[in-house]
């Protein structure tokens, strides 16, 4: 990445730790490379992820921009890129490297869903590129869905999880139930496509599922594979709860006939990027046709403690998306 004289605002972690050590810094402008895009964002989408970077569980140099998806319009294009303009409004995501708490970001044009005629809001469209590409992904790539099958969901009240039980709708799924929480959260996830909402301790009665996705971790990790059906598919992408990891013997697997698989969006997004971006863009699609609903709650970029407080407390539902630049 290159970078020209000029300045711009941006997020920074300078050290690792809680909310508090989030700092707006000023740092230079990026410019992009053979690729990529340079995107002037509008909005920035916060996810735990993001802190997770904060709080040095993934191993990034110091100081770091976090922000893993944004939307705004199009400043420059790199060397190579084609099929986009400057001045496009776009949603992307700029999950591989980073950078999306500021004022400019880079990302590579695989990672970028034009809006041109979208009728989405730059404000929803920052809350689309991570979630409900990973729900396409983790349910279709991952999983592997066939029409009619059953899926459970935990953390269903959530930005992913209000994304996953609306995509497997969409993928053709049969029942799909999701877990909370909290009371709190039973209705506000009922919105979110899934047929029954239950709290998260009393899963076990709702039966076995061909598909459980788990972003919990602990307990509920282990209570997921026990609730698969033969050749049922546990798909793990997260550990919420900050809980111990749990061992899954291999003997286990093979003796039930059961499958357990890990999806992490950065790494697959690194690995795969035109598969992601495809991902991207089915997703921005189904936002448009208003077949995604996406619940999104605005606050400014000075507030980014703020919303890391409120993600990390596990009150929060739908989105929280952050107003960088908002046009």
């Amino acid at each position: 990445m290159n970078s020209s004289s000029a300045q711009m605002k941006a997020v920074t972690i300078p050290e690792f730790g809680e909310a508090e050590v989030l700092r707006i810094a000023t740092v230079p402008v990026p410019e992009p490379g053979p690729g990529q895009v340079a995107i002037d964002v509008a909005y920035a989408g916060a996810n735990f992820a993001e802190i997770l970077y904060r709080r040095g569980v993934v191993d990034v140099p110091l100081p770091f921009v976090p922000g893993i998806e944004v939307a705004g319009r199009i400043r420059a294009l790199g060397d190579g890129v084609a099929d986009l303009r400057v001045g496009q409004p776009v949603a992307a995501l700029t999950i591989v490297d980073s950078g999306g708490y500021a004022e400019v970001v880079l990302t590579s044009a695989s990672l970028v869903a034009p809006l041109d005629g979208s009728g989405v809001g730059l404000d929803v469209a920052a809350a689309l590129p991570s979630n409900s590409t990973a729900a396409f992904l983790v349910l279709d790539r991952v999983a592997r869905i066939e029409p009619g099958e059953s899926v459970l969901v935990h953390a269903a009240a959530g930005g992913v999880g209000s994304q996953l039980g609306q995509a497997a709708r969409l993928l053709g799924a049969g029942r799909v139930v999701g877990t909370v929480g909290s009371e709190s959260k039973i209705d506000i996830a009922k919105g979110f496509g899934y047929d029954e909402v239950i709290l998260r301790d009393q899963a076990a009665d709702a039966g076995e599922f061909d598909i459980v996705v788990d972003m919990v971790g602990g307990p509920t990790r282990r209570a997921g594979l026990d609730q698969l059906s033969p050749m049922g598919r546990l798909v793990v992408m997260g550990n919420a709860s900050g809980a111990e990891d749990v061992g899954i013997p291999a003997n286990e697997l093979w003796f039930t006939n059961k499958t357990v698989s890990g999806f992490n969006l950065a790494a697959f997004s690194a690995a795969f990027p035109e598969e992601t971006g495809q991902a991207l863009r089915r997703a921005v699609a189904a936002g448009a046709a208003g077949e995604l609903r996406v619940q999104v709650e605005t606050l400014p970029l000075d507030q980014a403690a703020e919303a890391h407080r409120r993600i990390e407390s596990g009150t929060t539902t739908g989105k929280l998306v952050l107003a960088v630049a908002a046009r």
